[in-house]
This record gives structure tokens, C-alpha cells and sequence, in this order.
């Protein structure tokens, strides 16, 4: 089957058509094939917003890297965007969810721009979107991708970059993009200064249960675990939000989102506690789900300290890789124990952690839940693997601070 046939194939399978905010073919974090009827829509939980329009995700070399996981987060799931296809010519041929998930997700993964612009034109569908799925450190725009995004322009498309290099204050590209009447979002732009939030206390007024996912290195999965947590909630019955807190998550929708490593100092917190606080005065859910930055004791990265002093969370999920060793990035930085980290914030905080997500980076299908059910004796909490068996334990572990 040639690839034309095969999307088409994958067109034809997803109930939800044009309405699907998941990945195409898929309706739920899990990849279960959407079970909707053709025409029909899914629930109003599900779609929470207009799409944006539809999108290729530029991650070339660094698909299924800790430097791509922008781009994994959009592949696993999007409200802002239709995922059409990614583009890293190391993959080129496979399907995006097989890479990640061992799921195959009906995203393609091509070798160059052209190539994903000719394809989507002979299924009939407009790119509208280019958007830089890449998060190397620093956040600095390669030459090579570069000259992906002045062809991407060429070609009429919009780009959204969350890199730090502002696309829209370079020169060139911007002076090109304004000549083919294409659009210019970064994502990582700080706001005006009078448009950021001063810590208050407006936080004490919030009643929802605010549920921090925090992680003991960076890159290591807080963001997808906490999408997953707010999907179980909600069909366990529970109304639930997630407040973002990168620009990953913006991409993927989160309707309160802050960019947190574009904020001056001096109103992080402000801006953290503004987030919390107006997802709970419009939404009024259940549970505000706060998806935590870097680690408390990354080298580079540090992070987690201002969530918990800022965004006040009843209860921590904490998320873990238990196959590293070292800070991701960082040799001779040996990672400190999954114990350590657990304890040093419950002390911070005051506020206990009730679970432990795991990353099964390196490790094999078998290992897993031996290596769950030690750490569990050594942390004293329910230590789940979400990605694989979704989050219904994770909700049953914060049921009784929903009771409470």
C-alpha cells in the first residue's frame, strides 16, 4: 500500500472526522480507535475549542529525543492544532504514534517539508500550520531549521515557534513572512510588563483541589501524565482543568497557560497564582491539575519550588524515570534518589505526595512492574505507570482529598 492510500485508509477508519481533537484515528490518550459514528460528535468534554487549523510539527533529528518532546506531546494530543504529519528524516516512513506509543496513530513521518506539503495536497488537505515541535537546550533556532521555516513561509504557511529565538524580531524571516501574508507566533515572547500579576493571596480563595505534577528531572513526562490525569478525572465524573505552564502545552490547547521561562522574576508567582486563580473562577472544577517545570534539584533546570510556594497544591504527583542515572543533559550530575526527592518536597510544601508516575524510558515491558512495586515499599505510595495503563489508579490515589 503506498502512503497516499494508506492516510486515506486512516481517514476512512476515524468516526470523528474533522471533529477529532485527538490524534486522527484515536478519540482518548490511550489510542483506543475512535468507536464514534461517521458525522456524529464526541462529547462536549472532549472538545473544549476550535482547532486552530492543521499543522505538520518540525522536529528534524530530534524525534524521540528529550529534545523533541514538543513534538510528542502534539503527536499524543492537541486541541490547538489537527496533527497532520512530523517532519525528522531520521524517521522518515514511519508512523509517528509506532515511534512513541508502539500505537500507530495514522501521523506520518516524512523527510522533508516539500514532501509532507506535496502529500497533503494530493489527499486535498491545507497545511495551514508549521510548527517547530523542537525543545533544545537554550532554545536556539539551528541554521538547518532556519531554512525549513523560510520554506515553510514560502509555501504560505503560518509558524509557531516555542523556541527562545523570537521569529517574529528577526529580520529576515519576519520581513519575508509580512511579504507572503502569513502569520508569526512565538510562543515563548514575554508579555508586557503591565500585563503581569503580582502575587496577591487571591490563591486562598480557590476551593477547587489543586494537584501539582512535579517530576524529579526535566524532560522525564509531567506534562503528558498530567493530561492523562485530567482525562481519567473527567470520566470518573470529575470536572478538571490543567493550568500549563510551558509552551507545550499552550500548543496543545491548555485553555489557562503560562509560559513560565519567559517571565521576569518578580512575577513568576504572580503570574502562577493568576493562572490557578481565574481557571477556577470561570471553570469552577474539581480539580485544577498544575503541570510542574524542570526539577527541584536539576542542575539547569530547576523548578517545582514556585508551584508549590505560588500555587499552593493540596497534593503532589510526583513523576520519575527510574532507568536515570544522571540529569538528563548533564554527566556527573548523578540524579538524587526518588526517596530524596519525595521527602524534600513534602517538606517544602507541607503537602504530601500521593503517588509516583513513572517514565519507562529504558526499560522493558517486563521490568516495569517489578521495578513499580520496589519503589513503591521504598516511597510508601502507589507508584503507576499511566502511559500504559492509563490514570484510573492515579484517580482512585486522589479520590479521598476530593472527599476531604
Amino acid at each position: 500500500m503506498s502512503t497516499i492510500e494508506y492516510l486515506k485508509a486512516q481517514t476512512s477508519q476515524s468516526g470523528c472526522g474533522s471533529y477529532c481533537l485527538f490524534i486522527p484515528g484515536a478519540c482518548d490518550v490511550k489510542g483506543k480507535l475512535c468507536t464514534l459514528e461517521k458525522g456524529s460528535k464526541p462529547d462536549p468534554k472532549v472538545m473544549k475549542r476550535k482547532l486552530d487549523g492543521s499543522a505538520t510539527i518540525y522536529c528534524e533529528g530530534a524525534f524521540n529525543t528529550t529534545n523533541g518532546k514538543t513534538a510528542h506531546g502534539l503527536v499524543r494530543f492537541s486541541q490547538r492544532y489537527r496533527v497532520l504529519s512530523v517532519i525528522d528524516s531520521r524517521h522518515a516512513g514511519q508512523d509517528a504514534g509506532m515511534i512513541l506509543n508502539q500505537r500507530n496513530s495514522g501521523i506520518p513521518v516524512y523527510g522533508s517539508l516539500g514532501e509532507a506539503v506535496d502529500t497533503a495536497r494530493t489527499l486535498g488537505q491545507d497545511l495551514q500550520f508549521l510548527v517547530i515541535g523542537l525543545a533544545p537546550d537554550g532554545g536556539r533556532l539551528s541554521p538547518q531549521a532556519r531554512s525549513d521555516v523560510c520554506q515553510a513561509i514560502e509555501f504560505g504557511m503560518n509558524v509557531d515557534s516555542g523556541l527562545h529565538d523570537f521569529l517574529s524580531e528577526d529580520p529576515e524571516i519576519s520581513g519575508f513572512a509580512a511579504t507572503r501574508g502569513v502569520q508569526l507566533r512565538d510562543i515563548r515572547k514575554p508579555k508586557a510588563v503591565h500585563d503581569l500579576h503580582f502575587f496577591s493571596g487571591k490563591i486562598e480563595h480557590v476551593t477547587s483541589v489543586k494537584l501539582a505534577v512535579l517530576g524529579t528531572d526535566s524532560a522525564v513526562g509531567k506534562r503528558t501524565t498530567a493530561w492523562i490525569l485530567v482525562r481519567s478525572l473527567e470520566e470518573a465524573g470529575y470536572s478538571a482543568e490543567l493550568v500549563g505552564t510551558g509552551q507545550t502545552a499552550w500548543m496543545q490547547g491548555a485553555r489557562y497557560s503560562i509560559i513560565l521561562d519567559s517571565l521576569v522574576n518578580d512575577f513568576v508567582s504572580g503570574e502562577i497564582e493568576h493562572a490557578v486563580w481565574s481557571c477556577w473562577k470561570e471553570q469552577r472544577p474539581d480539580v485544577i491539575v498544575i503541570e510542574g517545570q524542570g526539577s527541584l534539584m536539576n542542575p539547569a533546570y530547576p523548578g517545582g519550588l514556585e508551584i508549590l510556594a505560588a500555587g499552593r497544591p493540596d497534593c503532589i504527583v510526583l513523576q520519575h524515570a527510574p532507568a536515570r542515572e544522571e540529569y538528563d543533559g548533564f554527566p556527573g550530575y548523578p540524579m538524587h534518589s526518588l526517596l530524596h526527592q519525595k521527602q524534600a518536597l513534602e517538606m517544602i510544601s507541607g503537602k504530601p505526595v500521593i503517588a509516583v508516575t513513572i517514565n519507562h524510558e529504558d526499560m522493558r515491558p517486563k521490568e516495569v512492574p517489578v521495578v513499580c512495586a520496589s519503589l513503591e515499599q521504598e516511597v510508601g505510595v502507589p507508584v503507576l505507570d499511566v502511559l500504559s495503563d492509563g490514570g484510573h489508579d492515579l484517580v482512585r490515589a486522589l479520590e479521598p482529598h476530593l472527599k476531604s
